[in-house]
């Protein structure tokens, strides 16, 4: 449990990390549409930085559950954000990586399903 939250505050420290440095090193550099996608990249990332804080922190979900969520939702911000970063700091484009971005917010869904079916067994047992 404690590796998911030192992920986790990992992920939020870069989380801060490049936002700030998209707006200020990447105004200059990026259109104003590319900006708003790495914009994207970092809210999407900081969201589930706070979910997976709240996940590793309730005492309602067993450890197994603790770390299934998590690592889908590593998974997630890996493949989400990580594919807009890439391709707006590097030479990578969208054309060669289309489907990761699409992948990744299909983890993160499912992290959010996995949670909603955890609660639901719980109402269910009373």
């Amino acid at each position: 449990m404690f590796k998911n939250l030192l992920i986790t505050c990992f992920l939020g420290a870069l989380a801060i990390i490049l936002g700030a440095f998209g707006t200020h090193a990447l105004k200059e550099i990026l259109s104003t549409s590319q900006l708003l996608s790495f914009e994207t990249a970092v809210r999407y990332q900081m969201y589930h930085v706070i979910v997976l804080l709240f996940v590793n922190s309730f005492e309602g979900f067993s450890v197994k559950q603790k770390n299934a969520i998590s690592y889908v939702f590593f998974l997630g911000i890996l493949l989400f954000s990580g594919s807009i970063y890439l391709i707006h700091l590097t030479t990578i484009t969208a054309k060669s990586i289309w489907f990761v971005t699409p992948l990744g917010g299909l983890f993160l869904i499912f992290g959010w399903f996995f949670m909603i079916v955890v609660f639901l067994r719980k109402m269910q047992k009373g």
